[in-house]
């Protein structure tokens, strides 16, 4: 998917401080996620409610 320039990605705080970084940016209809070391791979879009079960799952 290419870059979309609204999209302001940030490094998830569940990242390492090794070399597995994750970065986001929300927005009002979900979430989208990419490799921070490889950007221009482009990144994965995930609708609200995916990304809201997503987060329950993994911050229990």
């Amino acid at each position: 998917m290419a870059e979309h320039p609204s999209l302001v990605f940030h490094k998830s705080s569940y990242s390492t401080t090794r070399q597995e970084c994750v970065e986001v940016a929300e927005f009002s209809a979900g979430a989208a996620v990419r490799d921070s070391e490889r950007p221009v791979a482009g990144h994965l879009v995930f609708p609200a409610h995916e990304w809201a079960a997503l987060l329950v799952v993994v911050t229990r």
